[in-house]
């Protein structure tokens, strides 16, 4: 105890001569030598603080003679509410004792009494005299000698504590004096109703012309209060239709609570290709009204052509090509793609190109599908059994797609070969005797030959006596002509004959010319007759 009382003796003495240097005042303390180089500063410098600092703080031993004066050294607070009916009860609380130069810590806690929030609560410190601010939690701002903490607003029944740091720069007495001011407010709430609605429309963004285009609409009040008579409805551009044919689209949503959400749809059809941009509206009689985004919609639409092309003309027994080509015009894909070519009578060897299937009338194709602007060629060959006409017809149909057919004509013609022979009968012939000549023209060809003509020449020493044949034949001189036959069939024959008198003995040619309406040269045949006397 009368250590204790000395050490506040010489700390009050200190401080009425103006201080001491920092060597004098520690040295007493049995704390260490005090550096040489800060033995000479006073002992509230800067330097003399922190060295002694962490000495001092290092907890000693307690004399029993001592404990009292320690345990009248326990903190204290000081409480005052404000106002008088107890809205802020504002509490301070301090260490009793501090050694001078020690930095310590008090706090200055604001407690909400009332239960409603208090707004603009501001706590004002006034920093004593001989005090030195180091700092606060949470952070003031500093003006000179005031603290202000800005806290803002405080909730029913919550508090806020502020820790201050500092230490005493001279001895005595620490008098500070705390404030704190906050403002009451009267708060009513106000419902404002109001509905809002949204809708929202949904359709295919692409489509083929025969295809059902379906579309979706959702309208739903994001308000807060009902929506009544609520309709949602689109017009239709031209070209669309819904599917019994009108033009407009109407539905009746009746009346929509807060979020509540309504779905509709519809399915329309394109009269023709095209990108269709449409939107609906949703409105009720009181004044609500919102669009929906546009929707796009490509209606497309394959387009087919077929072309088929072969020979005009062929012979009989020769086989026949034709190269059939499908080529999609439209700018819709032509799914589905099927070519078939429809076989005429009386052919044989068909062959279809790859993928080809034949059956008893016709040959198909499953092309696929065929994007637009782009075509696929196939290709068949036949022969014909018969002469004529070959006819026959392609015809290509695609999903979505209309028919198209193609035709191709082929004339089968045949190749009449007419052999021409002329015989004699009786050779040799005596003078004054006759002789037959047999002329004969048969058709090893496979069409008939038309137009036959035969014309013969007898020389001098022999005389015409008698014509006959096929056809009537007339004799002018040495020249006998026959009248033309119209047609011979194919392995048929036709045959002439001219009897002859012999006057004069030697060796007579006689000279027959065939013409036909295939050739134009005429086929020569000449038989010698020996005459004798």
């Amino acid at each position: 105890m009368k250590k204790i009382l000395l050490r506040v003796l010489l700390v009050a003495v200190s401080a009425l001569i103006g201080g001491c240097s920092c060597e004098s005042y520690y040295g007493w303390k049995d704390i260490g030598p005090v550096p040489e180089e800060i033995a000479h500063k006073a002992h509230w410098s800067k330097e003399c603080k922190a060295w002694a600092a962490p000495l001092l703080n290092k907890p000693k031993a307690v004399p029993e003679e001592d404990q009292k004066l320690v345990a009248q050294a326990e903190p204290h607070t000081i409480s005052q509410t404000f106002p008088s009916q107890g809205a802020v009860r504002l509490e301070k609380t301090t260490p009793k004792d501090v050694q001078l130069g020690d930095v310590f810590d008090y706090s200055i806690k604001v407690t909400n009494l009332t239960d409603m929030p208090l707004e603009d609560v501001v706590v004002v410190e006034r920093v004593p005299n001989g005090f030195n601010f180091t700092g606060a939690i949470p952070s003031a701002s500093k003006d000179g000698a005031t603290l202000r903490w800005s806290l803002g607003s405080l909730g029913p029944n919550a508090n806020e504590e502020i820790k201050v740091s500092g230490m005493a720069t001279s001895p005595g007495s620490l008098t500070s004096r705390a404030t704190v001011n906050y403002s009451v407010s009267a708060r009513a709430d106000v419902r404002v109703l109001q509905a809002v609605l949204e809708l929202t429309k949904t359709a295919p963004a692409e489509v083929l012309l025969c295809e059902p285009i379906p579309v979706k609409y959702v309208v739903k009040n994001t308000g807060n209060c009902p929506a009544e008579n609520v309709t949602v409805v689109e017009d239709l551009p031209e070209g669309l239709l819904t599917q019994d044919g009108k033009t407009r689209l109407s539905f009746d949503a009746g009346t929509l609570d807060p979020n509540q959400v309504k779905e509709f749809s519809a399915v329309l059809k394109a009269t023709r290709a095209g990108a269709y941009i449409t939107r609906a509206v949703a409105a009720s009689p009181d004044g609500l009204s919102v669009e929906s985004e546009g929707t796009t919609t490509a209606v497309r639409q394959p387009v087919l052509s077929v072309s088929k092309e072969g020979p005009q003309r062929q012979y009989l027994g020769r086989s026949v090509t034709y190269e059939i080509t499908v080529a999609n015009l439209g700018d819709g894909p032509a799914q589905n793609t099927v070519l078939e070519d429809a076989l005429p009578t009386g052919v044989a060897s068909i062959v279809a190109s790859e993928g080809g299937a034949i059956s008893d009338s016709k040959a198909t194709w499953q092309l696929g599908t065929i994007p637009p602007n782009y075509y696929k060629k196939v290709s068949i060959t036949y022969s014909a059994q018969e002469i004529g006409e070959l006819s026959s017809i392609a015809t290509a149909t695609a999903y979505c797609a209309s028919k198209v057919t193609a035709n191709a004509q082929t004339s089968v013609v045949g190749v009449p070969a007419i052999l021409l022979e002329v015989v004699d009968v009786g050779d040799p012939i005596e003078v004054g005797g006759q002789g037959t000549y047999i002329i004969t023209a048969t058709n090893q060809g496979s069409t008939a030959g038309t137009n036959i003509q035969v014309v013969c020449e007898i020389e001098d020493r022999v005389k015409c006596v008698s014509v006959s044949g096929a056809t009537s034949g007339t004799v002018e001189g040495n020249k006998i002509t026959f009248a033309p036959l119209p047609s011979l069939a194919p392995r048929t024959k036709a045959i002439w004959q001219v009897v002859t008198q012999a006057e004069k003995a030697g060796d007579v040619l006689f000279k027959v010319s065939m013409t036909t309406g295939e050739f134009s040269r005429a086929v020569e045949e000449t038989e010698s007759t020996n005459l004798y006397q």
